[in-house]
């Protein structure tokens, strides 16, 4: 491990920390075409035609109009998917000769390689190349990192997200306030960004005494623009402008309801017990939960503490899909700069012991990854 760390301290900026982020994904999409192949599975279909992917694909197909109804209270509507993500699968099938799945592949390959570069940037602009590089393997290890190679929307989430951050604590307001507002019209919770960048711009306010240039205004009022006009064409469309989104998303059983939700669930979790997804999240959540108390204690700088708070609120807070809460998680990456600035650390002091750290990690993320996609049967 020494010597590895020795080696990509000679290479050109991000070359190693993508090259590392690459390998641990092509590791998981090749667990998963294992797994498939065994249990007589397509491991195209899987990855590209799996949950969520099929809605968003329909929408880039069809438009917007789908609704299933099931029983009383629960009617699942496709306006709950933001547009972002099936727009750019609709733009990349008319320029090329691909099927919706594997547009949607392609995007989200390239979007988790954004991703993976830009919060190196923030990780080398922090804490060094060394950090930054064990943050991208990090993420790329994640247990539902195998999400990030599947046709779902986290990396455009987190690519957007992590530029944006990066564009704020270098001082461009308007990259951050576009970027930011291209990240709410990716995922419900893509308001996040928003949140950050206007915390920032706040922060700002005290020492020039309510003073901000004309480019920080302007990224302000940018950033919550694609999540609050997404929201509100939604609910002109539902004939309830304000709260047509919202009884969407109660249709599909979510709601934010200070927990209540998920507090009962733990509760039968811990009493009837279930299967192996639903203890996993508990402990992913609750890992979350902590390594957030260890950003905030580490000083980070406040646009990713709102940042990752406001994802950590929304994934606590919000009720419904408890076994997705590590999914809608995964863009919250700054919560693992602690844990890559300790691996850093080791990897200098001790590399046997990081390297059997780095080795448990892909073990756990490439075997628990191929379960969730090929034998888990529950949605992502």
């Amino acid at each position: 491990m020494r010597r590895l760390v020795r080696y990509a301290e000679r290479l050109p900026t991000a070359v190693t920390a993508l090259g590392l982020f690459a390998v641990a994904r092509i590791g998981g999409m090749v667990a998963v075409a294992l797994a498939a192949r065994r249990s007589g599975q397509d491991t195209f279909q899987l990855l590209g035609g799996s949950w969520d992917s099929r809605w968003y694909t329909g929408i880039a197909e069809h438009g917007y109009g789908r609704t299933l109804h099931f029983e009383p209270g629960v009617v699942h509507s496709d306006l709950a998917f933001f547009p972002l993500y099936p727009g750019l699968v609709r733009a990349l099938t008319e320029v090329l000769p691909l099927a919706a799945a594997a547009a949607g592949l392609l995007i989200s390959w390239l979007a988790a390689a954004a991703a993976a570069w830009g919060m190196y940037a923030i990780g080398l602009r922090l804490r060094g190349r060394a950090t930054a590089t064990f943050l991208v393997l990090l993420w790329g290890l994640l247990p539902h990192s195998v999400v990030l190679s599947m046709a779902y929307t986290e990396p455009v989430l987190t690519a957007f997200a992590a530029w944006s951050l990066y564009a704020v604590l270098s001082g461009r307001w308007l990259w951050a306030g576009s970027l930011a507002a291209l990240a709410g019209l990716s995922r419900p919770n893509g308001f996040a960004v928003a949140a950050a960048v206007g915390a920032a711009a706040a922060y700002e306010l005290w020492p020039r005494r309510g003073r901000l240039s004309l480019r920080q205004w302007a990224g302000v009022l940018l950033a919550p623009l694609g999540w609050g006009g997404y929201v509100l064409w939604v609910g002109w469309r539902r004939g309830d402008p304000l709260g047509g989104y919202f009884a969407v998303q109660r249709g599909w059983g979510s709601r934010f309801d200070f927990a209540a939700g998920n507090l009962e669930f733990v509760r039968h979790l811990l009493a009837d017990g279930d299967r192996l997804v639903f203890p996993v999240t508990l402990v992913l959540v609750a890992a979350a939960v902590l390594l957030f108390g260890l950003l905030a204690a580490d000083r980070a700088p406040l646009p990713l503490l709102v940042y990752s708070g406001v994802l950590l609120l929304v994934a606590v807070g919000g009720s419904g899909f408890f076994e997705s809460k590590p999914r809608f998680l995964l863009p919250a990456f700054p919560l693992l700069l602690p844990l890559a600035a300790a691996l850093a650390r080791t990897a200098k002091a001790r590399p046997v012991h990081a390297t059997l750290v780095v080795t448990a990690l892909a073990g756990l993320s490439l075997g628990y990854g191929a379960y969730l996609v090929t034998l888990a049967r529950i949605p992502l």
